[in-house]
């Protein structure tokens, strides 16, 4: 009898809807024509991209000409960073210690070429509290020649890929505004942007980024059973942005080079079925419950029948309904994953570009996990798709590898 696959790591990627398969397969084969042409073939390409488009801006309750396609989450985070900075007269940069790399990385570019970066950190799980914000805006308004220009751009993640924690985002766009009325009444020349990584957000949770109070916003369809190779960056009008990609008219010569037909037809499919399942509120809730079931059956059976004493990291915060991050302190998260990969279950220890690393997650520890914890904390992420008898299988999975690994290496 084959062995049972249980996949729970859809926080580094989803399983592509049959729908969006079915468009990109028909694109590939119909709509191979250069959207840039201006004969029928190309045109008809040219319409479907922007068929697209409109459904990627109904998901986000957004305007079509918002809308800039790139090739995923981290090409739109690098675009929003260095498209804002670059070129802004005294730019800073206002981020967290808990962000994906795909905004770390950048902000260490920056820093690299003496651009100002500040880092504020988590409070008690994992959140970024609103008032450090505002304190950090005004302070770097204060200590800039107030007679000239400065550009301060807030990078936040909307929702952590590592424990599905949800940061307070209008709450830290009100404190923003409090001090765009600061520098208005100091008569201090600025302009002040509001980026929001939604890679994990977007098609899971509402996302409305104009009503939210968000200037630029960073989005992958991968996350929300898209293809890979599509994303989106949500620009509000107004917003200054300096092209980082040239050599092309594309996209309001915003983003050079030749559209990848295909994936963009499939990310605008991904997001029509993501508005639909948003609908749903009772499937999110059973899921959801589903989820927390899960998380506390393991608790339960490994602390009654093993030494390890597993916790669930930021329980007590707002989270996705998909995202289970528990700690087997005592235990390496590798270990535990490669057993589980040999049973067939399949999940992470954080992000998947980290993943390989036998060193504990720099997030996890900056979330204030202890060290043993975050060594031994290992993600379950659930997609739309996953099924009561797939963890119900996975969590005897898990005690039994959990329990053989407890007497191996005794806490």
């Amino acid at each position: 009898m084959p062995m049972q696959s249980v996949y729970l790591d859809n926080n580094a990627t989803t399983q592509p809807a049959p729908k969006v398969c079915a468009t990109v397969n028909d694109a590939n084969e119909h709509l191979w024509g250069n959207p840039s042409s201006i004969h029928r073939f190309g045109q008809q390409a040219r319409h479907k991209i922007e068929l697209a488009r409109a459904q990627l801006a109904s998901l986000l309750s957004a305007k079509p000409s918002e809308i800039l396609f790139t090739s995923g989450g981290t090409e739109s985070n690098n675009l929003a960073i260095t498209g804002t900075l670059t070129t802004a007269p005294n730019p800073t940069l206002i981020t967290t210690n808990i962000e994906h790399a795909a905004v770390a990385a950048p902000a260490d570019n920056l820093a690299k070429h003496n651009i100002n970066v500040v880092r504020l950190p988590a409070i008690a799980n994992g959140l970024i509290d609103p008032s450090s914000l505002q304190n950090a805006i005004t302070h770097t308004l204060q200590n800039q020649p107030t007679d000239q220009p400065q550009t301060i751009l807030i990078s936040i993640q909307f929702a952590n890929n590592e424990t599905g924690t949800i940061q307070p985002i209008a709450d830290l766009a009100a404190a923003i505004q409090s001090a765009r009325d600061f520098a208005d009444e100091q008569s201090i020349p600025c302009k002040i942007y509001f980026h929001v990584d939604a890679t994990q957000a977007v098609g899971k949770i509402p996302v409305a980024p104009k009503a939210l109070g968000i200037d630029l916003l960073t989005l992958a369809g991968h996350k929300f059973h898209g293809p890979k190779g599509a994303g989106a960056l949500w620009l509000r009008r107004g917003v200054r942005y300096e092209p980082q990609i040239l050599g092309g008219p594309q996209e309001r010569e915003k983003r050079g080079g030749t559209e990848n037909t295909p994936a963009i037809l499939g990310l605008g499919i991904a997001a029509q079925l993501a508005q639909t399942f948003l609908t749903e509120t009772d499937k999110i809730a059973a899921l959801q419950n589903m989820r927390d079931t899960f998380e506390q059956s393991i608790i339960n059976r490994i602390t009654a029948e093993t030494t390890i004493k597993p916790l669930i990291n930021c329980q007590n915060a707002p989270r996705l309904w998909n995202t289970a991050n528990i700690a087997f302190t005592g235990l390496e998260a590798e270990a535990i994953l490669l057993a589980l990969s040999e049973r067939g279950v399949f999940a992470s220890a954080g992000a998947a570009c980290s993943s390989g690393s036998l060193e504990p997650s720099p997030i996890l520890l900056a979330m204030n996990i202890p060290e043993p914890a975050a060594h031994g904390s290992v993600r379950f992420s659930l997609s739309r798709f996953t099924t009561q008898v797939e963890l119900d299988h996975a969590q005897d999975q898990i005690i039994t590898v959990v329990a053989k690994l407890a007497k191996t290496y005794p806490v």
